[in-house]
């Protein structure tokens, strides 16, 4: 067996803490302590934020890319009503929702995820919060947000948003839109889930219900007022 291995973040140590590939170099008390520590940071932060939408998309989109501006605006129009915008707070689709909220002079939120490859926080954030947890970071995400607006992405996109359809689907969450933004990337995977998921009886008619998909933003702001006003979080 090789010798273990230095784990490359807290998040990897954690994780890996039963296994002896990996070098343990924390004890279960600071663990604890720090899964605490990041969550009260995050409270005390966002405390007060008011009505805030978290919207998600790759990283790896370039300003160039005609995504990028709708990202942006449909930011700007969610901020010009009175919504925050909670991102990952690092480039691409993140940097472009930053953004469209800093234009809009609404709240703008980055929280950031330690990784192996260093990400650094966009220029645009306002209220930025480092985390060495996902499972910390992902609290954040939903409890401050009234919806999700998502756009083309890759696991790290597809992972955030089947979490809120799961805590939609289970009721921890209730009248949470998620809108699906860029038709065309996301028509696919709703077949998918049409012709597999339903068809097979893996899912419920009703939980395709919970995905909306929209290329207009105006219209992505009426969705997310509508479920900010259902949740009482907007007058």
């Amino acid at each position: 067996m090789p010798d273990p291995r230095t784990p490359a973040t807290f998040d990897e140590e954690l994780l890996n803490a039963e296994s002896r590939a990996v070098v343990s170099t924390e004890s279960e008390t600071a663990r604890l302590a720090r899964v605490h520590d990041e969550l009260q940071r995050g409270f005390e932060l966002l405390a007060g934020l008011g009505p805030a939408v978290s919207i998600f998309g790759s990283a790896r989109v370039h300003e160039s890319d005609p995504v990028y501006g709708l990202a942006r605006q449909t930011a700007r129009l969610l901020g010009e009503a009175g919504i925050a915008v909670i991102t990952g707070g690092g480039p691409g689709i993140m940097e472009a929702a930053n953004r469209g909220a800093r234009d809009a002079g609404a709240t703008s939120v980055g929280l950031n995820i330690e990784l192996p490859f260093e990400q650094a926080q966009n220029q645009y954030v306002d209220l930025g919060l480092r985390f060495h947890y996902f499972f910390t970071r992902k609290v954040m995400f939903v409890r401050y947000a009234c919806a999700f607006v998502v756009f083309p992405g890759g696991f790290g996109t597809l992972d955030e948003m089947f979490e809120a359809l799961t805590l939609i689907q289970t009721g921890k969450i209730r009248h949470f839109p998620v809108v699906l933004v860029e038709a065309g990337y996301w028509r696919g995977l709703m077949d998918w889930i049409r012709e597999r998921l339903l068809a097979e009886g893996r899912i419920s008619p009703g939980d395709l219900d919970l995905l909306r998909m929209s290329d207009d933003p105006a219209e992505v702001v009426e969705i997310v007022t509508a479920g900010a006003s259902r949740q009482a979080v907007l007058a």
